[in-house]
């Protein structure tokens, strides 16, 4: 039975009680402002220590540090660009062969390796409902790599692959929508500038069994072209405006919308510097297309 969850109908995110503990130490070498580096945060709060990560090239990859060193206080593996979800599978069937059941495996990719490069080795995964749970930070573009377009990035964006008036005239892809067709027990949204939101929703992909979708917002200044304190602001833009909305999907079919914005979409526009090519016909254009999305998504929800 699908539902509206009484965070939507309270108009905002309920506060939930998660240990303090930091996985993260000082001295990564992320951006200032990363919005990736604040998702990790929440995301081993909410797991906790017994969680191994697999991590394919990304920024992440650069995050955490060089081999032999790490920022991050639990094991990671690093794998190539393309095979996030085949490693997953692997960690999960050694950990169960040696009996350890307690342990949580998270495939931890960028956009990139996600809706693009590694999305082979995810479909296969999620046909076989793998038991782990793979995590797409998403910041719009192959950042890493010097903030080339992929098939994340919103439409109307520049990068430098898409710049001046070759700006990207083609629709984000909806990966949540992709991944709710393989019937995964657990798919949902999540942004930085939600914590209780994110946290509660990794705390929920912990306890299920099987293949576990999180696909979490992470603005990145340096791409976006943002000052690095408006990071967060930026991010709660994107649910205000139902840009980005949050939701969940279980089992493919039920839909429980946790969040309303009222927002126009120029709001956010209007503040980044990829946009700032657009006109107020192509603010139209793309609040059109946000409209239309969250008349779907509110119909899903409802039926």
């Amino acid at each position: 039975m699908n539902k509206t969850s009484q965070k939507q109908r309270s108009g905002c995110i309920m506060a939930s009680n998660y240990p303090s503990t930091d996985y993260i130490m000082s001295g990564h070498v992320a951006c200032p402002g990363c919005g990736a580096v604040i998702a990790m945060k929440f995301a081993l709060q909410a797991l906790g220590p017994k969680t191994i990560l697999v991590i394919p090239a990304c920024c992440w990859a650069v995050v955490a540090g060089v081999h032999p060193q790490t920022s991050l206080k639990v094991p990671v593996l690093h794998t190539a660009f393309e095979t996030s979800g085949a490693a997953a599978s692997g960690v999960r069937a050694a950990l169960d062969m040696n009996g350890d059941t307690e342990t949580t495996v998270v495939a931890w990719a960028g956009d990139g390796g996600t809706f693009d490069i590694g999305f082979q080795s995810l479909s296969g995964a999620c046909e076989r409902n793998e038991n782990f749970l793979y995590v797409c930070y998403d910041n719009e573009a192959y950042m890493n790599t010097g903030v080339q377009r992929s098939s994340a990035t919103p439409y109307g964006a520049q990068t430098t692959t898409t710049p001046k008036n070759a700006w990207k005239s083609h629709r984000k892809k909806n990966i949540i929508e992709v991944l709710a067709a393989h019937r995964i027990p657990y798919a949902a949204t999540a942004n930085i500038a939600y914590p209780d939101d994110m946290m509660r929703k990794f705390k929920k992909a912990k306890d299920i069994q099987g293949t576990r979708f999180i696909h979490a917002y992470a603005s990145c200044p340096t791409g976006w072209r943002i000052p690095s304190d408006q990071a967060v602001a930026i991010s709660r833009l994107a649910v205000q405006t139902n840009l980005f909305p949050l939701y969940e999907v279980e089992n493919g079919t039920d839909y429980t919308i946790n969040y309303q914005g009222n927002r126009p979409v120029s709001d956010y526009l209007k503040v980044q510097g990829r946009f700032k090519h657009l006109t107020e016909t192509d603010f139209s254009d793309i609040q059109n297309m946000i409209d239309e999305d969250w008349q779907i998504l509110k119909r899903k929800s409802s039926d």
